[in-house]
């Protein structure tokens, strides 16, 4: 409802503004299903879907949940800002690492390199998208992991389409600790519950799919032939990566955890490696060469290679992960980078919304990290690959422009998905549909994962997810007298599974692998797995609530 204080107007959401929190909840999820209608049935463009949602929502936070149009508006464009920057801002820099190695002439040594740790294509799908894209989610997050696994799987010659849905399924097993696990330290200091505590739950609820994800994986690239051929090694990765996961989120750091774990998982199918071989590998190589309608990787290529034009094949990818690990857990540089974020209240909209409860709402303020985002790590990494690679200035400026242009719709579908995020967030739709569910009772235990999911597919980040939903989960945990940890972990879990149908991660894979518009053919292809996914979080979280599974937790 809108308040006039002084000469000030502010808004304070009502969860319940049409009279029945039901009724309420049921409109405010109508944004949500025009963007899936829009996008998976009708088969729109993202672009278009997300501007289309984006109507919807504000015309539901005016007409039924009663905000001024003046701050809803606001809080489209705060929206759209944060999706442009730092999210597509991410995007651009990855995309355009990538393509200075394609115009330094280094592209097909780094596939022939790839060959060199296993010449079977789905092994090296669960190495570049599950082991490297899980360390590159624990150091950056935001959708970095997506674009460049996406453009590295194309390089070993996975057809696009394959490539976008393999990198997306493979995404979920990190999320939760992404970010130097910024979600968990989010919910922690939402809650007032130690993050260390809710890191141990997490990991106790994630490391329980993190484990089969690398058999999923062999299913998407080679489908039941893949599985039966590779299922070893996939085991070893996917076992390992749930182990280290365990044992780092309780006993060593809940901030390294997807680091150590994707180390450890890395480590392992190296070993395995050394003492088994996958079948069906010229087969599966031969598939794939038909299906992209390119060359598999020749072990006359490979033979090649030689030390020098390996490791300089493989400069771009040692440098994210060193000048990353610097920026993120080095503490002083990190604090340093951080201390150059500018912060500002969002003009016309900050101290005039506010939350439920009433509190004037601090989410209205918005960061500019034009130096700590992992953007500029990005494009710093890309300076240095350019002058190692001697690609003139000239050169990589072309690059870039031309990046930036291919680029033009993704900014419009990420700046249009964050824009509905927001006006859903300030106007109290998220909220209204949070508490309708919350509303269960003791069986909110088995539903508590869906918040998390609705939240990250909504904003495509975990961490706005528990910023959203990390609180009600709590009080409502409390009522229905659950741990409450275990609640709030469940929105962190589901919210991994989530950012699989996430518009604004669609967005991304679709533009690294080349299939800007096709959004809705991605999605098509995942949202089955994210669905299952949930259903299993859901029983997992719920039997965890009882006897039956209680046993699993720290």
């Amino acid at each position: 409802m809108a308040m006039i204080t002084g000469v000030t107007m502010t808004f304070q959401p009502d969860i319940a503004p049409l009279g029945s929190l039901a009724v309420s909840a049921l409109v405010a999820l109508l944004p949500l299903v025009t963007m899936f209608v829009t996008l998976g049935i009708l088969r729109w463009k993202a672009h278009l879907a997300g501007l289309a949602s984006l109507a919807v929502a504000l015309i539901v936070a005016v007409a039924a949940f009663k905000m001024p149009a003046s701050l809803a508006l606001l809080s489209a464009t705060q929206g759209a800002a944060f999706g442009i920057f730092p999210i597509t801002y991410i995007v651009l820099a990855a995309v355009w690492l990538y393509e200075l190695t394609v115009v330094s002439g280094r592209f097909e040594d780094l596939r022939a390199t790839f060959g060199l740790v296993s010449d079977d294509p789905r092994i090296l799908a669960i190495l570049i998208a599950f082991c490297f894209g899980g360390l590159l989610e624990a150091l950056a997050g935001f959708g970095a992991p997506v674009a460049i696994t996406g453009v590295m799987l194309v390089a070993v010659g996975y057809r696009p389409m394959r490539a976008a849905v393999t990198v997306l399924i493979a995404n979920t097993a990190p999320v939760a600790f992404g970010a130097v696990a910024i979600p968990i330290i989010t919910a922690g200091n939402l809650t007032g519950i130690d993050y260390h505590e809710i890191g141990g739950y997490v990991a106790a609820q994630t490391a329980s799919l993190a484990w089969f994800i690398p058999l999923i994986l062999l299913l998407v690239t080679d489908g039941v032939r893949g599985l039966r051929d590779v299922w070893p090694v996939a085991l070893v990765v996917g076992v390992s990566f749930a182990l280290g996961k365990w044992i780092s989120a309780n006993y060593i750091s809940v901030e390294l955890t997807d680091v150590i774990a994707s180390l450890l998982a890395l480590a392992a199918c190296v070993a395995f490696l050394q003492v088994w071989r996958p079948r069906g590998t010229k087969e599966a190589q031969e598939r794939l060469r038909q299906e992209a309608g390119g060359e598999a990787i020749a072990p006359t290529a490979r033979r090649e290679l030689t030390a020098q034009r390996i490791a300089m094949a493989l400069v771009p990818y040692i440098l994210v992960v060193v000048v990353f690990g610097i920026a993120k857990l080095v503490r002083p540089v990190t604090s340093a980078l951080t201390a150059t974020d500018l912060t500002f209240g969002w003009p016309g909209l900050d101290g005039r919304v506010l939350t439920a409860a009433g509190e004037v709402s601090i989410s209205t303020v918005y960061t500019l990290s034009w130096l700590s985002s992992p953007g500029t790590i990005l494009i710093l990494t890309g300076v240095i690959v350019a002058l190692v690679y001697r690609v003139s200035a000239k050169q990589a400026a072309r690059t870039f422009i031309e990046v930036l242009g291919r680029l033009r719709f993704t900014f419009m579908t990420i700046g249009s998905v964050l824009a509905l995020a927001y006006v859903m967030n300030f106007s109290g739709q998220t909220h209204a549909i949070g508490t309708w569910i919350a509303g269960t009772g003791a069986a909110f235990a088995f539903l508590s994962p869906i918040l998390g999911w609705i939240g990250t597919a909504v904003t495509g980040s975990d961490t706005s997810a528990n910023a959203l939903f990390a609180t009600l989960q709590q009080t409502a945990a409390i009522n229905a007298n659950i741990d409450p940890t275990l609640l709030v972990a469940g929105n962190t879990s589901g919210g991994v599974v989530g950012k699989l149908i996430s518009p604004q991660n669609l967005a991304i894979a679709a533009t690294a692998v080349g299939l800007v518009g096709r959004e809705s053919d991605i999605l098509r292809k995942v949202v089955g797995w994210s669905v299952g996914l949930l259903i299993v979080l859901c029983l997992l979280v719920g039997l965890q609530s009882t006897p039956i599974l209680s046993w699993m937790l720290p």
